[in-house]
Order: structure tokens, then C-alpha cells, then sequence
């Protein structure tokens, strides 16, 4: 049985060609325009340049350092990663697979932006009806441009797949050999020793985000957070109207209120959000924190005296904010800085130095119900009193 067409918003520019060809070309089918998503994460990922292809060299290179990192990663842990296959990919294509990857939540932040009541149905004048005709029908693309926008911009900075600490479901990882061989040279680190290091850091995200703890509590809360967004198609008019023009740089105000995607989509924080964020921000800082304890401890003995130095190196880029950052932030509920590393870190250590390392590992990866609390990311005396009667 074929599926039944999702129905598309009435067309309030029939007999007006202009705008109505300006409609069906912003349009998309369904609450978000695919092809302009695609479209713009290869835009962000190449710049608009021709993209060479991935390096042979480089890609077996770091082939050849796979084993050595798994084996370090999977003693540590007591994983078997050895079915765990790499593969080494230009930006153009790690930014096409992402988005793929990330689809089921992108489209759930749409589909949470395209329910209830717009300024089209509550409107009488009917110029303001036909521009908030518009402006619903342009939401589809704004919003693939949007997403698009962010994973390109991902795609020029992100090691692999795990830079992130959102689960994905990909049976390898997947390297983005260019970034890794860039950074390298940026801070003169050694080629293959930074290869380790990230192969080291995509093995432990791969274990941490793997896991029955994290997997499904982390991605379940992302997913009600983006689905907890309630639409305001008016928010961009509303926040550019009330701006004081009298009140510093009027131009630096307006980029910086068309910064924020949540404008610029019409995107409304909620209350069940403001209710999920210390959750989420809990489990985010302990997957982060935990898979930068395991990279730690495992660098140490792959990169030696290296290993400081990359993650300091490492720790720098991430809190120069980036668009893609705001975006995560804001629309994904997700916080990378540097107190949620701390926090996390912090978390996992006094765990150790509870229970020692072997126990410690056992009980962050196994469970269903272990993610911490924010009480308990501040105390992991309370997670392993409450862990341990389970």
C-alpha cells in the first residue's frame, strides 16, 4: 500500500505568479526542504570550492594506526572492537552522511516548528495574510538551510563522528582525514601521533555512546527537546521591532539577534525544555567527561608526552565558538564548554577513586537507568549509592 502524501500548506498566492513561484521554490515536501539541506551542508563543508579527493597517503596512515588504538581502547574498556571498521572521508561526504545520520532529529525539531496556530490563520488584513502565507511556506527551506548550514560548518572543524556526544547509529566511524592532518600541522603535532589520538577519541565515543547507559536515555532526551520547541513565525519581526536603534551598534544588533537560530527559525523555548535542560546537561557532561577520561588515560601510553598537548590543543578549539556550536546549543539543548568537560570529568574521576578504575568502567557502561543526575553529577558518592542497590 503506497503512502499517503503528507498535505502542503494551502497556497495563498494563486494569481500573484511573482510571489507564487517565490513560494514553490522555498517550499518543500514535508516540514523541511531536504535538497536545500543537502545543498547548503556541501556549500559549508567546501566553501564553494573544488574538493580534492581524500589523500591516499593520509588514508593509510591512519588505516594502519586502527589496531593500536582499538586494542588500547578495547583493553582499557573491555570492549570488542575489533568488528569496528574506519573509514576516511572527504567533507563533502562526511557532511552528506551526517545529515543523513541526523535526519529523525532534524525532523523533529520541523515538525515541532510546523504545528499550531501561525500569524497566517489569525490574520485579517490580507497583505498580512499573504506575508504570513509566505513565511509559513518558506519555513521548510529556511529550516534545511539552517541544518544544512550547521552540519557544513561541522564538516570544515570535526575530527569524526563523536565530536559530538550525540548517539548515531553508524556501524563504522568515520574520519574526516583532511581536518585531522590541518590540525596537526596548525599546532605542530606529529602526523600519526594525532591520528592516535583521534582514533583513540572516536573508539572511546563509539564505547561510551554505545553503551545501554547512555544510548537510548541521551537520545531520547535530545529528540523530546528539539520536540518540545513551540512555533512563533513572528519572532523575527518582534525581536528586530523592539531593537533601539539609539542603543550602540543598531547593525551589530541586528546580526546578532539573526544569529540565534531560534529566531531565525521562530523557534519558542518551552517550559517542559527548561524542565529537561538539567537533565541533559548532566548526561551530555558525563558522556563528554567520560570519554575524554578514557582518551586520557589511553593517550598517555600511544602518544606519550604528546598527549597533554594535544588535548590542550584539542580544548582550545572547542571553546572558539563556532556558528555550529550556537546551533547545537541552542536548538539541540546540547552545551560543549568548558565547565561540562570539568563537570564531567570531575564526575567520572571521583567515581574512580571510589571503586578504582576496572569497577568504575563496569558500572558507567553497563545499567539502563545509570545516567546521573545533576545532584549526582555534583556528588558521585549519591550516583554510586544509588547505583549500587540496583
Amino acid at each position: 500500500m503506497a503512502d499517503t502524501p503528507e498535505p502542503q500548506p494551502e497556497d495563498p498566492f494563486r494569481g500573484i505568479p511573482f510571489l507564487g513561484d517565490i513560494a514553490k521554490a522555498m517550499s518543500g515536501q514535508g516540514p523541511i526542504n531536504w535538497d536545500a539541506a543537502r545543498q547548503f551542508a556541501q556549500l559549508g563543508a567546501t566553501g564553494g570550492e573544488q574538493e580534492p579527493n581524500v589523500d591516499p597517503a593520509s588514508r593509510m596512515a591512519l588505516e594502519a594506526l586502527v589496531p593500536i588504538a582499538q586494542m588500547h581502547v578495547g583493553d582499557l574498556t573491555g570492549s570488542d572492537l575489533a568488528t569496528v571498521g574506519v573509514v576516511t572521508l572527504s567533507r563533502s561526504q562526511w557532511a552528506a552522511d551526517t545529515l543523513d545520520s541526523y535526519r529523525p532529529l532534524f525532523t523533529d525539531l520541523a515538525t515541532a516548528l510546523s504545528g499550531g496556530d501561525t500569524a497566517e490563520d489569525n490574520a485579517t488584513d490580507p497583505m498580512a495574510q499573504m506575508m504570513a502565507g509566505l513565511s509559513k511556506m518558506m519555513a521548510p527551506a529556511m529550516l534545511g538551510m539552517a541544518v544544512g548550514s550547521m552540519v557544513g560548518d561541522l564538516a570544515q572543524r570535526s575530527f569524526g563522528i563523536h565530536d559530538l556526544p550525540i548517539p548515531r547509529s553508524d556501524a563504522r566511524l568515520k574520519l574526516v582525514g583532511s581536518n585531522i592532518d590541518a590540525f596537526a600541522q596548525q599546532w605542530e603535532i606529529p602526523a600519526d601521533e594525532m591520528r592516535l589520538w583521534v582514533l583513540a577519541h572516536e573508539f572511546a565515543g563509539h564505547t561510551v555512546l554505545g553503551s545501554a547507559n547512555f544510548s537510548l536515555p541521551l537520545s531520547t532526551m535530545v529528540r523530546q527537546y528539539v520536540a518540545a520547541f513551540r512555533p512563533d513565525p513572528d519572532a523575527v519581526m518582534e525581536k528586530l521591532g523592539g531593537l533601539d536603534p539609539s542603543a550602540g551598534d543598531p547593525m551589530e544588533a541586528i546580526q546578532q539577534t539573526l544569529g540565534d537560530p531560534r529566531i531565525l527559525l521562530g523557534a519558542v523555548s518551552s517550559a517542559e525544555q527548561r524542565e529537561m535542560e538539567p537533565r541533559l546537561d548532566a548526561a551530555v557532561a558525563a558522556v563528554v567527561g567520560f570519554t575524554d577520561w578514557i582518551v586520557d588515560a589511553v593517550s598517555v601510553r600511544v602518544v606519550g608526552g604528546s598527549a597533554l598537548r594535544i588535548a590542550e590543543a584539542v580544548r582550545r578549539q572547542r571553546v572558539e565558538q563556532s556558528p555550529s556550536d550556537v546551533f547545537v546549543h541552542r536548538l539541540l539543548g546540547i552545551r560543549l564548554d568548558d565547565d561540562q568537560v570539568r563537570r564531567g570529568k570531575q564526575f567520572v574521576q571521583g567515581v574512580v577513586d571510589r571503586v578504582g578504575d576496572n569497577d568504575a568502567i563496569e558500572m558507567l557502561l553497563s545499567g539502563t537507568d545509570r545516567c546521573p543526575t545533576p545532584s549526582e553529577i555534583e556528588a558521585p558518592g549519591l550516583w554510586l549509592a544509588r547505583v549500587s542497590e540496583s
